[in-house]
């Protein structure tokens, strides 16, 4: 059973995220969990006008993503920062080049989820994860969330994310502020957790 977290990130939030859903996915007996992020657009100078150049490279040793990591799996669970609501530049590029396996029906059964990260608490996480959702539907992906039974969700005595959709984070602005709290990446580990076990199911391990 082949499991691969997908992720983009630019100041190391969704990295975060992406290793703890990779845990939790690695905890079901029989996954093997490959981690791997898409390709960056900006440029060297970019990254470094943003403050982004530290940050990434403390994930700079995890591969690039190729079409190939997603006809390989059983389960995708994709990872992207909000940009105005709608998934970042980065990830849209990955997956607009996925026309060819659209075409042959790679991923038509295959188990898809995401998570996400906002600056704020009301910055567009649920609208994120919904609409990437139509990506995955135009592949005849199977969508998996996050049920209710992870109670972590539906906390009320902190800040956090975490949807029915999706695991996810509040980041703030730029690199050096919040990072994703204990009950965020519990979240994570069960999403990965999650989707781990039904696509076991699906693929009969």
């Amino acid at each position: 059973m082949k499991i691969n977290v997908i992720f983009y990130s630019l100041y190391g939030h969704n990295y975060k995220m992406a290793e703890a859903v990779a845990e939790g996915a690695r905890e079901v007996k029989g996954a093997d969990v490959g981690l791997f992020q898409v390709p960056e657009t900006f440029t060297p100078d970019i990254l470094e006008k943003m403050g982004a150049t530290e940050s990434k490279k403390s994930f700079e040793h995890i591969p690039v993503a190729t079409i190939e990591n997603l006809t390989e799996a059983d389960a995708i669970i994709f990872g992207t920062p909000t940009r105005f609501g709608m998934m970042a530049a980065q990830m849209r590029a990955f997956l607009d080049r996925t026309g060819g396996i659209w075409v042959k029906g790679s991923l038509i059964g295959k188990v898809g989820s995401v998570f996400t990260s906002s600056s704020t608490q009301h910055g567009g996480q649920e609208s994120t994860i919904l609409s990437f959702h139509a990506t995955l539907l135009h592949h005849g992906m199977i969508i998996v969330g996050v049920p209710y039974s992870e109670t972590r969700q539906s906390t009320l005595e902190e800040i956090t994310g975490g949807s029915p959709y999706g695991a996810s984070t509040i980041a703030g602005s730029g690199a050096n502020t919040r990072q994703p709290s204990e009950n965020e990446l519990g979240i994570a580990r069960f999403q990965g957790r999650h989707v781990a076990e039904i696509t076991k199911r699906l693929v009969g391990g």
